[in-house]
């Protein structure tokens, strides 16, 4: 029996681990190209989850029956406004104090996450919001009492996760534009001399990010029917969590912490409690940091001098 139970647990860790490990790319990127942490980000993935349902709720409205082709309008619609929200934040909070104090960019991150928390609160209200249950059925594996099953949602979430990080990973390492991100993350002035517009690329890898998040809005509402404006706060920490834990800066460290992070809230909360869910993954970050202060797969910065 608990070997099923145990199956169980790793299908729903694996499931919100790549949830957060999409999340984590928006930090792990913006970090890894300005060496600074956009606390705003987990917000830009709870407006992703807002603006999928009211995509939704117009698509239904006009007619169109078809659950696939109205998920995919939804996603596109999604993705492009989230990437507007994530091309904002960079160049109201972040362009203007680029050369100023690497604090004052975090204080108007910050600012910018409660600006965003309170604008949807005001404007959708803070009542818990729904999302209707379009993908059901799932593989049951096993037989009798002895079984545990993975939903067709938690297939879609987890193969959907990793194809956008394969095509992001394509995209920063095989294009010219990854290239020109790669080169600006290196040395921002050389990168300038050799005619690379950097303050576009630092824009492009937020709305980049944004995308990510919209991704994984639109995942986490259709598998857990439900969200509010807070949403972001806590699932940012914990997708921060995940790229600190994988390595900041490090895009396969970003899917790996987050896998990680959600396998051991899955088998924590299935096997000891759930209300202690968040310190066992805390705790886990901490030794992490500890032993390798890195992260799993991030490289010990080298000073220049």
């Amino acid at each position: 029996m608990d070997s099923f139970i145990i199956g169980q647990q790793l299908v729903n860790g694996i499931t919100l681990g790549a949830i957060y490990g999409l999340i984590a790319v928006g930090y792990t990127m913006v970090y890894g190209i300005i060496g600074m942490i956009n606390f705003a980000h987990g917000d830009i993935y709870m407006v992703s989850a807002y603006l999928g349902a009211i995509f939704l709720a117009v698509i239904t409205f006009f007619g169109i029956d078809s659950v696939v082709l109205a998920l995919i309008i939804t996603l596109l619609f999604t993705i492009v406004f989230t990437a507007l929200y994530g091309w904002s934040v960079e160049r109201i909070a972040y362009r203007p104090l680029r050369g100023s104090t690497r604090l004052a960019p975090l204080i108007s991150a910050i600012g910018m996450s409660l600006i965003l928390q309170n604008y949807v609160q005001l404007s959708q209200g803070a009542r818990n919001q729904g999302f209707p249950a379009l993908v059901e059925g799932s593989v049951r594996v096993g037989d009798g009492a002895q079984f545990f099953q993975v939903t067709y949602l938690q297939m879609i979430i987890v193969v959907t996760a990793f194809v956008s990080m394969g095509i992001l990973t394509y995209v920063i390492h095989k294009t010219s534009l990854g290239r020109a991100c790669r080169a600006t993350q290196q040395d921002p002035m050389m990168a300038e001399v050799l005619g690379i517009n950097t303050d576009r690329i630092i824009s492009i890898v937020f709305v980049l990010g944004a995308i990510m998040a919209a991704v994984a809005g639109i995942l986490v509402s259709l598998n857990y029917g439900s969200f509010d404006f807070y949403i972001g706060f806590i699932t940012g920490i914990k997708a921060f969590t995940a790229a600190v834990l994988g390595g900041i800066g490090s895009l396969p460290g970003a899917i790996l912490g987050g896998l990680i992070l959600g396998m051991s809230e899955s088998l924590f909360s299935g096997f000891v409690n759930t209300d202690y869910k968040d310190v066992f993954a805390f705790g886990l970050l901490i030794v992490v940091l500890i032993f390798k202060p890195s992260g799993l797969l991030g490289k010990p910065e080298i000073e220049k001098v």
